[in-house]
């Protein structure tokens, strides 16, 4: 599991400048979100989509809350709305049961393997 406050590069997905000086403060008073920007960069970069051992998927959940039970949500190949100025919620519950779909369901694990998807609770989602 990883964050929307960790872009992809591979889908050009680039930080406005308010971001980017957001991010550069948490980079130095939260040392959890540098090590989110390496994890990724290390499954990128080092590790690669395509490893004859290794196969991965990074779930970029937005704003974790605490449900009680899994309710609909929206899995997306790239962030929709901004993780700090515009931030949709995601359960943990919701995240929990695609990680479990991910591994207990081979479609859903070819769709998704090698890529840093972003999930978000359905109900929060504003259109």
């Amino acid at each position: 599991m990883n964050t929307t406050a960790v872009r992809n590069p591979d889908l050009n997905e680039e930080n406005s400048t308010g971001e980017k000086i957001v991010f550069a403060i948490l980079r130095g008073i939260l040392p959890p979100h540098t090590d989110n920007e390496k994890a990724a960069e290390y499954l990128r970069n080092d590790i690669g989509q395509s490893d004859s051992i290794i196969e991965w998927t990074a779930v970029r959940p937005d704003g974790l809350i605490d449900l009680g039970e899994t309710t609909e949500y929206t899995v997306y190949q790239t962030l929709q709305v901004s993780p700090i100025f515009n931030s949709w919620k995601t359960s943990r519950i919701n995240v929990a049961n695609f990680m479990a779909k991910l591994i207990t369901n081979d479609e859903t694990w070819i769709k998704w393997k090698g890529q840093m998807p972003v999930i978000y609770n359905k109900e929060h989602e504003k259109k």
